[in-house]
């Protein structure tokens, strides 16, 4: 399969795409001639919106059901990314970036072995298994971007659980970057600060405490917006990027300096 560099248009796929940092994940690669599938997990009519909004772009996008905790699905879902690519009229996937998420709040003493195996299926087991399972997807010369937390950098109270997992993901980043490197694969983690969206019950986008605590110790004194990581994320899909693997960059405002 070709490099990047030598086709105009590409694919990516984006899990976790119908709101919040994957949503605007989508656009901007949209805005980039980049065809877009992405996943959700129940919310289809705000995944169908994306869809819309990309196509009405002049591009292709479909939207596809998965819930990432269920591994079983992975082999169905490759099979169905795989007839969407040839209804793009492309070749493979370009870019993946493993977005699907979803928070945890609560101290080390009270977390329960439920909600720590919830954080495991989805934050670190499916990332690695779907990943996996959509490698023989993907063209030479591609992106895998992951997408973790500045929690996995600075601690703070009730986020032990979250924080490992983004960890493990991490690691999983440079060991992908080493194995794929002879195909030419780059594989990146993308770190994003406190973001003001309905991740986590919309905390820091609704709480003004927080909102405020959290601005007083971020550089440019905010705390982020979605279209900060969406466009974070556009920037590392390009083939400017190509020479850029194995690291975590993060994008937080400078936040706990």
């Amino acid at each position: 399969m070709d490099l990047i560099k030598e086709r105009e248009m590409t694919v990516a796929l984006i899990t976790g795409g119908s709101r919040g940092l994957g949503r605007s994940a989508a656009l901007e690669l949209a805005k980039q001639k980049t065809n877009i599938i992405i996943t959700y997990h129940s919310n289809k009519e705000a995944a169908e919106e994306v869809v819309a909004e990309i196509k009405f772009l002049g591009l292709k996008a479909k939207a596809i059901q998965l819930d990432v905790r269920d591994i079983a699905q992975f082999e169905n879902f490759a099979s169905e990314v795989v007839q969407t690519i040839k209804s793009f009229n492309m070749a493979g996937l370009d870019f993946i970036v493993n977005n699907a998420g979803t928070g945890l709040h609560e101290n080390f003493e009270k977390t329960t072995p439920d909600q720590f195996e919830d954080l495991y299926q989805i934050h670190l087991r499916a990332p690695y298994f779907l990943t996996q399972k959509l490698l023989p997807l993907m063209n030479n010369g591609g992106h895998i971007l992951n997408i973790s937390s500045g929690l996995a950098r600075f601690s703070l109270p009730g986020y032990s659980a979250y924080a490992m997992m983004k960890g493990g993901i991490e690691v999983m980043t440079r060991y992908l970057a080493r194995e794929l490197g002879d195909r030419q694969i780059s594989v990146n983690t993308l770190a994003p600060g406190a973001i003001a969206t309905d991740f986590n019950g919309g905390a820091v986008r609704d709480n003004p405490q927080i909102n405020q605590m959290i601005s007083a110790t971020t550089a440019k004194g905010r705390v982020g917006e979605a279209d900060d990581i969406g466009k974070a994320i556009a920037m590392l899909l390009t083939e400017k990027s190509a020479w850029i693997t194995g690291q975590r960059i993060e994008a937080s405002g400078g936040t706990l300096l």
